[in-house]
């Protein structure tokens, strides 16, 4: 009996474990894409590149000609972007390996987190710090339910959504019970 529960137990830690959720490990992709480099360093919105994550289910991955607008003049001959050129000028898509990927049964919509005020750093972290994408939180259900049992705590003024750098006010709470920005009609619930 001893042996069951000493194992249920090392099964729970396990599960738990970076090794297991990939929280904090950085994914390794087939272009080492700098988020710290592209955002912090030279101030690119997470829209221009996840154009679609203020109405669709999906932010999406940008598609190479995104990437060529500015590495068409900017780092033309660098090797590391040789296969962005080759998937420009081939048309086969770069194979990025998902680093935020839910569960099949999972259903999420980008676009109404956003409209409700959910902050990009709320769910990815600090992406504007992350030389390599990693994953900042576990995405098992307790951390989905955690935040839809109390939203107020995490919400914020839908301006604020796509800022980094944005703190909350010591009334979070209150401030959040009562949002200032409705909902805008193109998204739905």
């Amino acid at each position: 009996m001893f042996l069951v529960g000493a194992l249920a137990f090392a099964a729970g830690i396990w599960s738990r474990s970076s090794f297991a959720t990939g929280v904090g490990v950085a994914q390794r992709q087939e272009v080492p894409f700098s988020h710290k480099h592209h955002v912090d360093g030279l101030g690119i919105d997470c829209r221009y590149c996840h154009t679609g994550v203020e109405e669709n289910a999906v932010a999406g991955i940008p598609p190479t000609a995104t990437c060529m607008n500015y590495h068409s003049q900017i780092w033309v001959d660098s090797p590391m972007l040789e296969p962005v050129r080759e998937s420009f000028r081939t048309g086969a898509s770069l194979e990025w390996i998902r680093v935020h990927d839910l569960a099949d049964f999972v259903y999420f919509n980008h676009g109404v987190h956003v409209a409700k005020g959910v902050g990009c750093s709320t769910c990815h972290g600090q992406v504007d710090q992350m030389p390599l994408m990693w994953k900042k939180n576990s995405r098992y259900m307790e951390w989905c339910l955690d935040c839809h049992r109390q939203p107020e705590k995490f919400v914020r003024p839908r301006e604020e959504v796509f800022n980094m750098d944005w703190e909350a006010p010591a009334d979070q709470f209150e401030l959040g019970r009562h949002p200032a920005t409705p909902l805008p009609a193109s998204v739905s619930t």
